[in-house]
């Protein structure tokens, strides 16, 4: 994989869409890389108005979405044996290991899988 491409947790989709510059800067210019769990996570998002669907597709018509696989899969199970981590998040760590990308979430527990390389974003509050 290139040195300009990243994969991205389901809350830095979030950031991104919500308009957030510092995470738009650092994704700027990137291949960004997408679990299909992301995918649905952001598309099942009970509160969403049609003007949020839409946007929502055309971000994720702009990324390139990894559907799971046999080897997804089973570094998956041994993630979330490993780490105690929710399926979703065993998931997506095994995507970016899978494509040897680096994360970027916002979410901590991800720094407890030693694999995984990380950027973990700090929110501003």
């Amino acid at each position: 994989m290139s040195g300009n491409s990243l994969l991205i947790d389901t809350n830095i989709a979030f950031y991104l869409l919500s308009q957030d510059d510092t995470i738009a800067e650092l994704l700027d210019g990137q291949d960004i890389y997408l679990s299909f769990v992301s995918e649905l996570e952001l598309l099942g998002y009970k509160y969403l108005t049609e003007t949020d669907r839409k946007r929502i597709e055309a971000f994720i018509s702009d990324c390139i979405i990894i559907d799971i696989n046999e080897e997804i899969k089973r570094n998956a199970i041994n993630l979330r044996s490993t780490y105690s981590i929710k399926l979703p998040d065993a998931i997506v760590a095994s995507t970016a290991l899978y494509l040897g990308l680096p994360l970027v979430t916002a979410d901590k527990g991800f720094q407890k899988i030693q694999e995984l390389i990380l950027i973990i974003y700090e929110v501003n509050s």
